[in-house]
């Protein structure tokens, strides 16, 4: 990929809209890493497309401007704010501080005659210095804003643009930043920020705006389920903004060389409760109170029976008989919906897996290594009208090429703490003494929220004292959804060098692989086992209660071993498990 410096990004003209460059930068700094990724996208990987290959889509990077660090680093000094960055205050009074600073006078023209003809939605996205990199990515640890922007009076829609600029420049310094940073060896105060001010893939649908599809693309597959290999990659798709996905919730997803395949469930009744039934859209109507310091002061979560209403799901869904206890894709028929995206994957409707194999390929060559792609595709209501897909992010993929062994009779035995065959990662770690878990008898999904706060005290004194731990929980591991596992941020846990995740019968949803907090996960090259509850494999819970107590909260223990644990995770195998020392027993 590029280097952040944006030298050959053309300065912006005072014209969002319109103008005949549509990727153009106000100020003479850096662009920052996800900026520079963008341009990589615009220079390498668009251009290598031939204009006839897909002849109903329009594929391209979303008008945009990107505000360089020079304007980060003017606010930050002519407002002397790193005092109060730097400082261990709560995000909300880092937050507050920073709205009462002044833009620079030098770029406050540019900003306004951004916004003076533009009334559709705009995303305020952070791109900052450290953002994006090959060996810590920080997806997902600074703030997005996106903003209505379809006020009336042009003062007003200035405003909320300003606002939105400096939440994300805020966010530089919140506690998940701060954290993030600590744990990969990086300096605060080097980090500098760029964002980007962009249009927003979509349609407005009444007082709502979002597109039909938002969509996370990998290269590579940690998780192969099927005929897939870890070579075909995998795709999560979901209705509305992709905040869905990248915050965890539910998706779909599938392998891009089997799009037809169904997914790895037991039955109906399991696919319909693990399939999307809310999504996110940016609200067009009435504006709310406002609450600059808050990251989804625009937005709003909705049920599916809204997009219906929307007509946004003619494409997207499949409808289950119960007569013949089938799903058939499309609305033909009244009944359950399922967000399958079947008319698209097996129909063909809409070319979009075609598209998205092909961006694949051509971003890995770009980039020279597994990527992460980030898209919206909008399908209008016009049949002469081509799809539209934005080309909305890049980032590469650390992909481990340690190897490691584990046979199928190493996944059992009495000297087994617990085993997997759904793994991330390769890799052997030495002298892990400590474990920390979620206690069986207390949890409960209801509590999530709490297990999190509880867990980052637990982590903070493991890192304090120098103590790598393994992680055992259930549900989904950094969820935004407390009913679909613990929403712990990557901060609130980054001692740890193995995690577990076990789930429960009330609590199965898929792997998360479109997360931001799972592409942390790899960067940071921790060891990753996941246990079915109706798996072979069962944790052994008596041995693990019968260890001596380091620390212990209502709902978390933390454990120290007289000896290390025996940990091997086999990635190209898909196994994983975990032993007790023999000598200690």
């Amino acid at each position: 990929m590029r280097t952040p410096g944006g030298s050959g990004v053309p300065q912006f003209g005072r014209q969002f809209f319109g103008a005949e460059q549509t990727f153009t930068r106000v100020g003479s700094g850096s662009l920052g890493g996800k900026a520079a990724g963008l341009e990589t996208i615009r220079q390498q990987i668009l251009s290598g497309l031939d204009p006839g290959e897909f002849p109903r889509f329009e594929i391209v990077v979303p008008t945009l401007t990107v505000l360089t660090t020079e304007l980060f680093d003017a606010f930050m000094e002519q407002n002397d704010l790193y005092p109060t960055a730097l400082s261990d205050r709560p995000d909300e009074r880092i937050a507050h501080a920073f709205q009462q600073g002044v833009l620079p006078a030098k770029h406050v023209g540019d900003l306004r005659a951004l916004i003076a003809k533009v009334h559709t939605p705009l995303a305020v996205r952070s791109s900052s210095l450290l953002e994006d990199a090959l060996a810590h990515p920080f997806a997902g640890v600074y703030g997005t804003k996106m903003i209505p922007n379809n006020q009336i009076d042009v003062d007003v829609r200035f405003q909320r643009l300003v606002e939105a600029i400096k939440f994300v420049y805020a966010s530089t310094f919140f506690r998940q930043a701060k954290s993030y940073i600590r744990s990969v060896g990086q300096d605060l105060t080097c980090e500098k920020m760029a964002v980007i001010v962009q249009e927003v893939i979509g349609q407005r649908r009444g007082d709502r705006f979002y597109p039909c599809i938002s969509g996370v693309g990998r290269s590579y597959n940690y998780y192969p389920s099927g005929h897939a290999c870890p070579e075909d990659g995998v795709v999560n798709l979901a209705l509305g903004l992709g905040k869905q996905i990248v915050d965890g919730g539910l998706s779909w997803t599938y392998s891009p060389a089997y799009p037809k395949a169904p997914p790895p469930v037991n039955n109906i009744g399991d696919l319909l409760k693990n399939t999307q039934t809310e999504f996110w859209a940016v609200h067009m109507g009435r504006p709310p109170l406002p609450d600059p310091i808050r990251e989804t002061e625009y937005l709003v979560h909705l049920d599916l029976a809204a997009a219906e209403a929307d007509g946004a799901l003619q494409h997207l869904v499949s409808t289950y008989d119960p007569q013949s206890d089938r799903l058939r894709p499309g609305l033909g028929a009244k009944g359950p919906r399922v967000l399958d995206f079947a008319p698209i994957l097996s129909l063909g409707v809409v070319a979009l897996n075609d598209v998205l194999k092909r961006l694949l390929v051509l971003s890995q060559h770009a980039v020279g290594t597994a990527v992460e792609i980030e898209f919206a595709l909008n399908i209008t209501r016009r049949p002469e009208s081509p799809t539209r897909l934005g080309f909305l992010q890049l980032r590469p993929m650390m992909v481990s090429e340690e190897q490691v062994d584990v046979t199928p009779e190493e996944l059992l035995g009495k000297h087994v703490v617990l085993a997997s065959e759904q793994v991330l990662g390769n890799g052997s770690p030495q002298g892990i003494r400590d474990v920390v878990f979620l206690k069986p008898g207390e949890f409960q999904a209801k509590y999530t929220r709490q297990i999190a706060v509880e867990l980052e005290e637990v982590n903070r004194a493991a890192v304090e004292a120098g103590r790598p731990y393994l992680l055992i929980g259930f549900g989904r591991w950094g969820s935004s959804d407390p009913w679909l596992g613990v929403p712990v941020e990557w901060g609130q846990i980054n001692g740890a060098r193995v995690i577990v995740e076990a789930s429960l019968r009330e609590m199965n949803p898929d792997l998360s692989q479109g997360s931001h907090f799972f592409h942390n996960l790899i960067s940071s090259r921790v060891l990753y086992l996941s246990m079915k509850h109706q798996g072979r494999y069962k944790i052994d819970w008596c041995w693990l209660d019968e260890q001596d107590t380091v620390m212990e909260t209502r709902f978390v223990r933390h454990i120290r071993l007289v000896s290390p644990l025996e940990i091997k995770v086999d990635g190209r195998h898909g196994r994983g498990v975990v032993k007790r020392n023999e000598k200690a027993q």
